[in-house]
């Protein structure tokens, strides 16, 4: 037993837009040096990959695999799926997360989705599958893989996405919506947003970072409290155990890119409000706006902000440390400059442990003043954020 730092949602150099440097022991790499001991290996639907996670992982016995000369951290078989189909007379495209327990099951998936569609061309494939058969598919093979939607609110691609998604899980899923027991959060939402949704309320509340290139990774994370097992990592969602689930680690939603609504190409980011008095109409270019998370959300809301549910798990903000120490040094984030203190840093304590965990004296120790200062009033809450919009990401300031 103890605290394990998971991220389940990541992508491999075999998806679109993704560094090359996604293999298995570079993310374990920079996994080990943020303080991450359980990572998704993210894309097994795609061959090339699974032929990499076969010769480079090695299994643990329980359900993981790690790299050789990293044992500290983990791996979890995982992949993305991506179904375009129509529905209900709308086109639907929804990101679905698969969770497998071993490398065997993994390929009998990968054998059915092949003869339905290409899963060559890119890491996360696209197929005309709709979510409800992709789950019966997944789970007819093995009842051991978990079946998660992904980033929920984003508009575009996902169950609850305001330009091709569902008002409801049962909606999409239909008989098998039972079969669903956790949901993506995704960086333009936190818990306490999804928690003004009763029908929410039964389902695990998932965080991790998509990322897709390694510096990315654990920008959002869950925080276990068990055994390093697939099978008890497993229960600890299905059953929404607050004392094996000790908290997510979040984005402040408003950083996350679809948190306002807005049109990219025109500048245009505005509030629900702002929103409704245009009556969904970009003021500049007199195309329909794209409606966000923060206003979908509010949509599907059937409480008030603030409600707490009496059984949700802990959340605890937190803004990456290579931000943080470019936002205090006006620099930008691949800088050398940022580089070299992100490194000083993190020669002694990993990055969460710098974020969460270490006293301000300690901080003061290895980094400068005002970096330490700028993660001190993040854990406070006492910073500024731009919302994003419109696939823009939001800014943050402590400066």
């Amino acid at each position: 037993m103890g605290r394990i730092i998971a991220d389940l949602h990541v992508h491999s150099g075999y998806s679109r837009a993704t560094s090359k440097d996604m293999t298995v022991r570079t993310m374990a790499e920079w996994a080990r040096r943020k303080g991450i001991s359980l990572l998704g290996t993210g894309d097994f639907t795609h061959p090339a990959h699974l032929e990499d996670l076969t010769r480079d992982l090695r299994p643990q016995g329980n359900g993981l695999y790690s790299v050789e000369g990293i044992p500290e951290v983990s791996f979890m078989l995982t992949a993305e799926v991506s179904s375009i189909y129509s529905f209900g007379g709308r086109v639907r495209k929804v990101h679905n997360l698969i969770y497998a327990p071993d490398l065997g099951v993994v390929r009998k998936i990968n054998m059915v989705l092949g003869g339905m569609g290409n899963i060559v061309s890119d890491g996360r494939p696209i197929l005309g599958l709709s979510a409800k058969d992709l789950i019966k598919i997944v789970l007819d093979i093995s009842n051991d893989c978990l079946f998660v939607p992904a980033h929920v609110w984003t508009p575009w691609f996902s169950v609850f996405g305001s330009k091709s998604g569902f008002d409801s899980l049962e909606e999409c899923f239909q008989e098998y919506a039972k079969e669903v027991y956790a949901i993506e959060t995704g960086l333009s939402s936190d818990p306490a947003m999804n928690w003004r949704i009763s029908g929410l309320d039964r389902l695990t509340l998932l965080s991790n970072s998509d990322a897709h290139s390694p510096s990315k990774l654990g920008r959002e994370a869950n925080v276990f409290d068990c055994s390093m097992d697939y099978y008890e990592i497993m229960d600890v969602i299905k059953t929404k155990d607050k004392s094996r689930f000790l908290c997510t680690i979040e984005f402040f939603p408003e950083e996350g890119k679809y948190h306002f609504d807005g049109h990219r190409e025109c500048g245009i980011s505005f509030t629900p409000d702002d929103t409704e008095k245009h009556k969904g109409i970009c003021p500049v270019c007199l195309r329909g706006l794209t409606v966000g998370v923060m206003n979908r959300v509010s949509e599907l809301a059937d409480r008030a902000e603030g409600y707490i549910p009496t059984d949700a798990i802990g959340v605890k903000h937190a803004v990456p440390l290579q931000e943080i120490i470019a936002s205090v040094f006006g620099a930008g984030v691949n800088t050398k400059k940022v580089r070299n203190e992100y490194d000083r840093i993190t020669a002694v304590y990993s990055e969460f442990e710098a974020l969460l965990d270490i006293s301000a004296g300690q901080l003061q120790e290895v980094c400068d003043e005002r970096v330490a200062r700028g993660v001190l009033r993040v854990r406070a809450g006492a910073l500024e954020i731009i919302p994003g919009y419109d696939g823009v990401f939001g800014k943050v300031s402590m400066r």
